[in-house]
């Protein structure tokens, strides 16, 4: 009896030994832990503090501004019950993209977008590709109240668009001067991805000036690698101060989704077009009358030119503002209104930029000596006008321009013939497949076009759903097409 007591107490003080020690393990283990965890200077914590609290204040300043777009719009495809059949590639390339048999049905597409409000009063920056041809759009705020949406303008060949909705007292973003952007300065994307309302990622601006992107007809974008998604389009970039410094517009990728490149229009584009727009409901642009291109290495050398950098001009338009003041073929043009010109499309944007009538001064490099000219910018002669989404009817998707005298030389297009040129037709236009890329269009309906303004008139009295009669001149004859739903 004793010995059994005296073993129960040699286990006892046993198992009393092994959990002191597992005790003492634990709690050394812990004081490495919290060793570890606080184990950061009292400065880095307090930099990272202000760095979170001043991203959150600035975050939580300019959400309000930023708005969901949603939109809805009509869309015709051709239902066939041998659709499985002709969606063969084999039976595509003899049959091309419509099916020969079948009926048409019409359909209601939605989509999803962001904008920025830009004005108290209900002004509203977005893309134009996010509203689209659309039929209805609707705007829901940050405070979840909805309104129906005005087109005011569009311009496709920034990409940009302005609607309004009918609203006092908004959170509008102040414009940031987009030219003094730094590469590697700090920036946020706010935008509805996906559908996510008011989602923000925060990047550095890894680019400035891409071009030859071919998103658009100007391209001067900031080039980011904070997150932009689909749904992101429209929304703000904005920099530290939480101004708006870019519009969201595209992300560079082949699967559709993030992979560190997007990129945004610069807000001094932005605001100029929206200004332009709001004022004379089309945008207007600076007009020089000069053709260019890069200069490259062996161009410089065959023109003698010492610089790296400029804009050489290659031809001048007759009685434009650049052949009265001066200019002449093999101008390099090096600053434009005091500002130096890296390349053609940085001169481009400059230029179209600029409002009419204003007169600046233009250094040039001719034959190794510098000159400065001085020239009263016109207005661009807008050509392309026809966009779609301009005329809802079947010569939607229909892009023309006026037939001027160079066009009929370069085409072979008699002078005896009159109208407006078809520079290109979208694949889901009604007039896909009938009308083609230099067809004359003479006649709508029996009514004689012989310019933009004609044609204008004529498509703005044709309905949705009526068909048309065109007189088309084509490769040397004539030929009369109808087009219909």
């Amino acid at each position: 009896m004793r010995t059994r007591t005296i073993f129960a107490a040699l286990v006892l003080i046993f198992i009393g030994i092994i959990v002191g020690l597992t005790l003492s393990s634990r709690l050394d283990v812990q004081k490495i832990t919290l060793a570890q965890e606080t184990n950061i200077s009292e400065e880095t914590r307090e930099f990272l503090g202000k760095l979170s609290d001043s991203l959150s204040e600035v975050a939580e300043q300019v959400k309000p501004a930023v708005v969901n777009i949603s939109t809805t719009k009509t869309v015709t495809l051709r239902q066939s019950p041998f659709e499985d059949l002709f969606n063969d590639p084999f039976f595509r390339r003899f049959f091309g993209r419509e099916f020969p048999f079948g009926h048409k049905r019409k359909y209601k597409s939605s989509s999803l977008g962001s904008g920025v409000i830009v004005t108290d009063d209900g002004y509203i920056l977005t893309n134009n590709h996010v509203i689209k041809d659309a039929d209805d759009i609707k705007v829901t705020l940050y405070d979840k109240r909805s309104f129906k949406g005005k087109v005011i303008g569009t311009d496709p060949k920034t990409d940009l668009a302005v609607i309004k909705i009918d609203a006092k007292g908004l959170p509008a973003l102040k414009f940031g001067d987009s030219d003094k952007l730094r590469v590697g300065e700090v920036v946020l994307a706010i935008g509805n991805p996906f559908g996510l309302s008011h989602t923000i990622t925060m990047g550095i601006v890894s680019a400035v000036g891409r071009s030859n992107v071919g998103i658009a007809d100007y391209e001067d974008f900031i080039q980011t690698d904070a997150a932009i998604n689909p749904g992101n389009s429209g929304g703000a970039l904005v920099n530290i101060k939480g101004e708006l410094v870019g519009i969201n517009t595209a992300i560079f990728s082949t699967s559709g989704g993030y992979m560190g490149i997007g990129f945004a229009i610069p807000s001094s584009m932005a605001k100029a077009v929206m200004k332009s727009i709001i004022k004379y409901g089309k945008v207007i642009r600076g007009w020089l009358g000069v053709t260019i291109q890069d200069l490259t290495p062996e161009i410089a050398k065959h023109f003698d030119i010492k610089e790296k950098k400029g804009s050489l001009v290659t031809d001048v338009v007759k009685d434009s503002p650049a052949d009265k003041a001066g200019f002449k073929r093999g101008d390099l043009i090096i600053e434009f209104d005091g500002k130096s010109v890296e390349d053609s499309t940085h001169l481009r944007n400059m230029v179209a930029n600029t409002p009419p009538g204003k007169t600046v001064q233009v250094r040039i490099i001719r034959e190794g000596q510098e000159k400065i000219l001085t020239v009263t910018l016109g207005e661009f002669p807008e050509t392309i006008t026809a966009e779609r989404g301009t005329f809802r009817n079947v010569l939607r998707g229909v892009h023309v321009q006026e037939l001027t005298p160079d066009l009929r030389e370069s085409l072979g297009i008699p002078d005896k013939v009159q109208g407006v040129l078809v520079t290109g037709v979208e694949e889901d236009s009604p007039a896909f497949g009938s009308l083609k890329r230099n067809d004359v269009i003479q006649e709508i309906n029996r009514k004689v076009i012989k310019n933009i303004k004609d044609y204008e008139k004529v498509l703005s009295k044709i309905g949705p759903d009526e068909s048309v009669l065109l007189l088309v001149y084509r490769g040397g004859g004539y030929i009369y097409i109808t087009i219909k739903e």
